[in-house]
């Protein structure tokens, strides 16, 4: 079966009038180009925004990480390990509670991020090309609104179910 773009369909279509589709298509685009991109600076997508949010807070501990970027306490261990092994980042007991580990950057990993990141404007940047300033600005606000209490609204308390998982079988319905 041939791939039919998206710009293919009628734009009245059911599927582009779902938020769900619009944004899930947009993920997937997303995802295929920088994966490519932070794959060349040592790290996976998963890796790139936990690294992110570790630059953003140094002090954060792993549960609060775990929070900050919506990835299952677990899954979170995987990914550090992967960006403690690459140097990216170090683990280190938090002075207050020696059970607990404070997460930093390397300064290799402040070096693969800023690379990252560039390659991953510049992709956004290829995306929006076509939008006037003001309405990527629109859309950017709209969308970092609508990742605020809009979707706390809707997931009523539910943890939610696009976050990094850890692997296993399925939870029962």
């Amino acid at each position: 079966m041939a791939n039919a773009s998206a710009s293919e369909s009628p734009s009245g279509s059911g599927l582009h009038q779902d938020l769900h589709w619009l944004f899930a298509r947009l993920k997937q685009g997303l995802a295929t180009a920088e994966t490519a991109a932070v794959r060349e600076h040592g790290m996976t997508l998963w890796g790139y925004t936990v690294l992110v949010a570790v630059v953003e807070a140094p002090a954060r501990t792993q549960l609060a990480l775990a929070q900050a970027v919506s990835v299952d306490k677990s899954k979170l261990v995987l990914i550090l390990d992967e960006l403690e092994d690459a140097g990216l980042v170090r683990r280190r007991p938090d002075p207050a509670d020696r059970r607990a580990r404070i997460i930093e950057a390397t300064p290799e990993g402040d070096r693969a991020l800023k690379a990252a990141r560039a390659d991953i404007e510049t992709i956004e940047n290829q995306l929006l090309a076509d939008l006037a300033p003001a309405v990527r600005t629109a859309l950017q606000s709209a969308l970092q609104h609508l990742v605020g209490e809009p979707i706390a609204k809707i997931e009523d308390g539910q943890p939610p179910e696009t976050a990094c998982a850890a692997a296993g079988p399925p939870s029962p319905a």
